[in-house]
């Protein structure tokens, strides 16, 4: 019951993951429809429900549009897991900032990379080019189509894929 069910807005655009727990609450006070249904059924005494892996709400819900959150998770997952100075993957990455906090520099998307701790420490609290180190790309924020925002929730579900892809 906890597995992830894309939920769509009215308009068929992608607005969450909930649990099929949570679903199968919005289908039975007729606030959703099924229209993916990939993983069987839910059996209870009286009647068998399928057991959805798309939602759809029956109305749309008026949302600003989403902005992907600026935290070490998503920066890490932006640089691919790898040292934005000297290109290695690694598990224990850190964050840093390009133009030191202390120097003026912003909290931002664009001042912020992953770095592995020896190249961290290399830099320290200087400027690149006072540091003589180079970034293998600019960084960037991350646009937040459909598939990056709930992509790694579907864990490779292709009933999700129709609907990831428009959006």
């Amino acid at each position: 019951m906890n597995e992830p069910v894309l939920v769509l807005n009215g308009n068929y655009e992608p607005i969450n993951v909930c649990t099929t727990k949570r679903a199968m609450g919005l289908i039975l006070a007729d606030k959703a429809t099924v229209l993916e249904n990939g993983r069987g059924v839910i059996r209870t005494v009286s009647r068998e429900y399928e057991r959805p892996s798309v939602i759809r709400l029956g109305y749309v819900v008026r949302r600003p549009r989403p902005r992907v959150r600026l935290c070490k998770r998503e920066i890490l997952r932006r640089d691919g897991h790898r040292c934005q100075y000297c290109g290695r993957e690694m598990g224990q990455l850190t964050i840093d900032h390009i133009e030191p906090r202390f120097r003026g520099g912003p909290h931002s998307w664009e001042n912020l990379v992953a770095a592995c701790p020896q190249c961290n420490r290399r830099k320290g609290g200087r400027r690149l080019a006072e540091a003589r180190m180079t970034l293998l790309r600019q960084p960037f924020e991350p646009r937040p189509t459909a598939r990056y925002l709930f992509g790694r929730h579907g864990n490779g579900c292709e009933a999700w894929t129709k609907y990831l892809e428009g959006w």
